[in-house]
């Protein structure tokens, strides 16, 4: 009757020797897999940093060393647990495999994440070094949750949270706009692939490059000389005057928007071709019931494709919520964060690398996290729901 009932009702009626035993024997196999492979792997790198052998013969050993002694440890380990009773086999089996992973995203995410609140409750400098956490925790350096009263207090990280909401609101708005509209166009197009391969181009660049690529389309020259970039030269053609445009102060935060249509240019690509997928989703039985009924165009975009793909629709406007968010590489390749342009990330960086300041950074970082998670939370929602995994 028991080897009947599910698994989880099996571990519901072991014992509470059994589970402890378990627990350990679980946890064991999460860490000792990645630590025997790490030292396999760090005596393999000692043998082959010292050997005298061809550079080529050195990189075909490597390989096979790094490869090939993982998927023996695995192997070794799961022949082991599979000559346990198999009660014993279902409950560790997965953690051979399974473990390891989440062994090593608890040691480069989760122990990060939580050193990082700790020197965050601390002054410029942080912990003091050679002091147990008690210690520490009575001495001057700790300020508790000062950098975090700081953080929304201070007027460059009110700008910062101002600019964020800008990010978010423009944006994700835009970027979902723009992808959903191109993808119900291309679809109709003759030339779709053509144009879809074009606007899911600058998916291929990164946030950096693409800040260079639009730094030449906002260049700036002084009157007297000749424009050389895109934006100037078409306002000069026109009659007007060169600007300055990211870092124009006069209008500031409007500025920001000079920098966010960088990431909608980004990011429709990415947008479109999601919407694109899902359209392609949608029975072609009910548009052309709808097309039977009287509907024009715009009744089925709005009442038949929007409500149908409105699932993918959050899912990509989260997405994007998250990436503009952390956003750093655009703000400070374009205007290093001045001319009120400043977001969190770009404070984060200038606070810990350019002012030194650890707790105050730190502080910043968790903020960061903090509203992240949420968003994060919710995507992963929205994909369970999806079952996109």
């Amino acid at each position: 009757m028991l080897m009947s009932l599910p698994s989880v009702t099996k571990d519901a009626v072991q014992s509470p020797g059994a589970r402890i035993l378990s627990f350990i024997g679980r946890v064991l196999l999460a860490v000792s897999i990645p630590l025997i492979a790490f030292y396999v792997l760090y005596l393999g790198f000692l043998f082959l940093r010292d050997s005298d052998a061809p550079r080529g013969l050195v990189v075909l050993v490597a390989i096979v060393w790094g490869v090939g002694g993982v998927a023996l440890l695995y192997w070794v380990f799961n022949n082991l647990v599979e000559k346990l009773p198999d009660d014993w086999t279902a409950r560790l089996q997965p953690f051979v495999f399974v473990g390891p992973a989440m062994a090593i995203l608890a040691w480069y995410l989760a122990i990060p994440t939580v050193r990082t609140f700790w020197i965050s409750l601390f002054s410029r400098n942080g912990p003091p070094e050679g002091l147990n956490p008690i210690q520490q925790l009575t001495s001057d350096a700790f300020v508790g949750l000062s950098n975090y009263l700081a953080v929304f207090t201070e007027r460059l990280m009110i700008e910062a949270f101002r600019n964020n909401l800008m990010w978010i609101i423009f944006g994700s708005t835009f970027s979902v706009v723009f992808g959903l509209v191109i993808a119900v166009l291309a679809d109709r197009s003759r030339f779709e692939k053509l144009a879809k391969s074009l606007i899911f181009l600058p998916m291929a660049i990164s946030f950096v490059g693409a800040s260079i690529i639009w730094n030449f389309i906002y260049e700036y020259r002084p009157i007297n000389q000749q424009q050389i970039g895109l934006l100037n030269s078409i306002v000069v053609s026109l009659g007007g005057l060169p600007r300055a445009w990211a870092q124009w102060v006069d209008i500031s935060p409007w500025n920001n928007l000079f920098l966010i249509v960088i990431v909608i240019w980004l990011q429709a690509g990415y947008a479109m071709v999601l919407f694109s997928a899902a359209l392609k989703g949608i029975p072609e039985e009910l548009m052309e019931a709808s097309r039977v009924d009287g509907a024009n165009e715009f009744q089925i975009f709005f009442r038949i494709m929007i409500p149908y793909i409105q699932g993918t629709i959050i899912t990509v406007w989260t997405t994007v919520v998250i990436f503009t968010l952390k956003i750093f590489d655009v703000v400070w390749v374009m205007t290093g964060g001045q001319f009120g342009t400043h977001v969190i990330a770009t404070q984060f960086y200038r606070q810990s690398f350019t002012n030194r300041n650890s707790g105050f950074g730190s502080a910043i970082a968790i903020v960061l996290l903090i509203a992240v998670i949420p968003v994060m939370f919710y995507n992963l929602k929205q994909f369970r729901e999806q079952e996109a995994f």
